[in-house]
């Protein structure tokens, strides 16, 4: 028999559009060798514009779903998205507090691109007390870095830096913040853990906005991981990936750009591959 591939779990909320979502991580983990399973955490009602309106699935279903599948199949990795309730969330967190062998990758999905809510505050308070604590790498980008680190309403934007210690200080083995929302000429992105940087990336800014992005770099890490890469290597192996996906994205309709996570599977159009900047390591 041929040896089978590494088994990504993902707990993550339906995309009807394939952007985003469940089906972002169901397609990126194909794409990159690993068998995926899914645990439904919500369906949302959304298109490429935005999310009108967002249904968590009841948190006893979500258990047995999970524990169904924990029970048959050996899992390398967990990745985690939209879970949409506290109670969610707290189900979740019990659950993969019975694998602590097993790695976490969370996307901290707080909104949609558009800016829908995709996460309360409860549920943050949730995450920071019961999920990050038990992550592997979290994947914010630089708004959801600091809305998570945040320690006072009334405090100034703290720094990326500043916001990754603080995150790493609740548990977390790595931080990686993603520099899409800021206005730099590149996007910077920084991968922290307990000593600070250790490593930070550049790449070339994309033109346009893109659905999933988010769920594709911590799926693409999620994967990496489960075909045995560390942590520094893996992600940036997942950074690669993610640009390319996004640099040979396409526009299916009137919102953002989608993902190509099959982009390897198609003749390159233009200068795909050549127009990747190289990473950039800090030690």
């Amino acid at each position: 028999m041929p040896s089978q591939p590494p088994i990504v779990l993902t707990f993550a909320a339906s995309d009807p559009t394939g952007g985003a979502g469940l089906q972002a991580d169901l397609l990126t983990l194909a794409s990159m060798g690993c068998h995926p399973l899914s645990v439904v955490t919500a369906l949302t009602v959304q298109d490429t514009r935005g999310v009108d309106d967002l249904l968590a699935i009841d948190s006893d279903w979500v258990i047995d779903q999970a524990r169904k599948l924990l029970e048959d199949m050996p899992v390398a990795a967990f990745k985690l998205g939209v879970l949409g309730s506290v109670e969610n969330i707290t189900a979740i967190a019990e659950i993969i507090s019975d694998y602590p062998e097993v790695p976490v990758i969370m996307d901290p999905v707080l909104a949609s691109g558009r800016g829908d809510s995709l996460s309360s505050e409860d549920m943050i308070i949730a995450m920071r007390e019961l999920i990050i604590p038990q992550t592997t790498v979290l994947t914010p980008n630089s708004m959801e870095a600091r809305r998570l680190a945040e320690e006072d309403e009334d405090e100034d934007d703290p720094g990326l830096d500043e916001c990754a210690t603080r995150l790493v200080s609740l548990g977390c083995e790595f931080v990686l913040i993603t520099g899409t929302h800021e206005n730099t000429a590149e996007v910077i992105n920084t991968l922290y853990g307990e000593e600070g940087i250790v490593r930070s990336d550049r790449w070339k800014r994309l033109p346009g906005s893109y659905h999933g992005s988010g769920c594709t770099l911590a799926s693409a890490i999620a994967a990496t991981m489960a075909n045995g890469l560390d942590v520094p290597e893996a992600v940036r192996e997942a950074q690669e990936y993610t640009w390319q996906a996004l640099a040979h994205g396409f526009r299916p309709g009137m919102g953002q750009h989608l993902p190509d996570r099959f982009f390897w599977a198609r003749e390159a159009d233009g200068d795909g591959a050549d127009g990747i900047e190289n990473g950039r390591e800090d030690s």
